[in-house]
C-alpha cells in the first residue's frame, strides 16, 4: 500500500504567497486605470509565486498539492469585470505545464461562499458561476483536476439539505459534475450522509478524518473506508489534521499528532490500496516534514521518496 503526502496552498519555507488579494471596497474606491494596473500586478505576482511554490514542491519531492482558490482576486465578484483568460493565457499555460510535466496531483477547495444546497437560488447561481470559473481555470491550464465541496447548510433539516444538493448538482454541466468531490464536515453531514450522496451522484468522496472524529455517532472508520474508496475511479484522497486542543477540537493544530496518524493508518491498512493524504495543518510544509521525520523514527514504513511511503 503506497501513501503519498501533500499539503495545502502555502509553503512556510518560502516567504511568498499566491493568494494576495484586493477587497471590492478598495477596488471601487480608486481610479479605474490605477486599480486595473494594481490588480494586474497582484495577479502576475500570484502566478509567479505559485510557480515558485510548485517548483519548490518538485525539488522536495512533494507531488500532491492544493492550489489556492484566491489566485485571481475579485475574479468571481459579480460587480467586477476584467479580462482574465486571454490576458493571462501565458501564465495559465506555464502553471499547467509544470503540473503536467512533473505528474503533480493538484486540486482546489472553493471557499465558504460556495453553497450549492442554499435555499436562496441567487446564492446557488453565484455558486455555479464560481465553480464554472474554476473549471475554466483548469481548462486554461490544460489540466484535469478536482474541486472539493461540502454539502452545505441544513435549513429545513438534513434530508432537505441533501435533496437540494442533489437537485442543484444536476444543474451543473457534465464536465463540471466530473470535477466535484464531496467532503464530510465537522458539524452536520457525516460520513454516512456524504457517502450516500456520492453513491447517488456517482462522484468521489473525500474522507476528512478530523471531521469524522468531530461528527460521528457509532460509525467505525474500518466499516466505511472501503466503501469510501470505492467511490473513486482513480487514487483516493484523504484529509488529515489534528485538533488544536480539547477545547478547540474543530480548529486545526500547527502540527499532526503522529501517534493518532499511525493509529489511523494501522486501522485502515487492511484495504491494501494506494491513496493520498492531504495534511491540513497550520504548519503547512513544516508540519508535513515534521510528520515524516516522526514516522521514520516511530515506524518501519519504507519511504520511497521524500513524501511517499509503503505500508505492509
Amino acid at each position: 500500500m503506497k501513501i503519498r503526502l501533500g499539503y495545502a496552498c502555502i509553503s512556510n519555507a518560502l516567504n511568498i504567497t499566491s493568494s494576495s488579494t484586493m477587497t471590492y471596497s478598495y477596488y471601487k474606491s480608486k481610479d479605474k486605470d490605477y486599480i486595473n494596473d494594481k490588480l494586474d500586478k497582484i495577479i502576475k505576482s500570484n502566478f509567479e509565486a505559485l510557480k515558485e511554490i510548485l517548483n519548490y514542491n518538485i525539488k522536495n519531492e512533494i507531488y500532491f498539492f492544493r492550489m489556492t482558490s484566491n489566485l485571481i482576486p475579485l475574479a468571481t465578484h459579480p460587480s467586477v469585470e476584467f479580462e482574465i483568460f486571454k490576458k493571462y493565457d501565458k501564465y495559465f499555460k506555464e502553471i499547467g505545464n509544470i503540473i503536467k510535466n512533473n505528474n503533480l496531483r493538484v486540486d482546489m477547495h472553493p471557499d465558504q461562499f460556495c453553497v450549492l444546497n442554499s435555499i436562496n437560488f441567487d446564492t446557488v447561481k453565484t455558486t455555479i458561476s464560481i465553480l464554472e470559473f474554476y473549471q475554466n481555470m483548469f481548462d486554461a491550464m490544460k489540466i484535469k483536476s478536482k474541486l472539493v465541496l461540502h454539502v452545505g447548510g441544513k435549513t429545513n433539516g438534513k434530508k432537505e439539505g441533501i435533496k437540494r444538493f442533489i437537485d442543484n448538482f444536476n444543474l451543473l454541466n457534465d464536465e463540471l459534475k466530473h470535477m466535484i468531490i464531496l467532503e464530510n464536515d465537522d458539524k452536520v453531514y457525516n460520513i454516512r450522509n456524504v457517502l450516500k450522496i456520492c453513491n447517488t451522484l456517482n462522484i468521489p468522496m473525500v474522507l476528512d478524518y478530523h471531521h469524522y472524529k468531530c461528527n460521528k455517532s457509532n460509525e467505525k472508520i474500518e466499516d466505511y473506508i472501503e466503501k469510501i474508496f470505492d467511490t473513486w475511479d482513480t487514487i483516493p484522497k484523504i484529509h488529515f489534521s489534528s485538533p488544536k486542543s480539547k477545547k478547540e477540537k474543530r480548529s486545526h493544530h500547527e502540527y499532526i499528532d503522529v501517534d493518532e496518524f499511525i493509529k489511523f493508518i494501522e486501522k485502515i491498512k487492511f484495504v491494501d490500496r494506494d491513496f493520498d493524504i492531504m495534511i491540513e495543518a497550520k504548519g503547512k510544509d513544516d508540519a508535513l516534514f515534521r510528520l515524516i521525520r516522526q514516522l521514520k523514527y516511530k515506524t518501519d514504513y519504507k519511504f520511497i521518496n521524500s513524501t511517499t511511503f509503503l505500508v505492509k
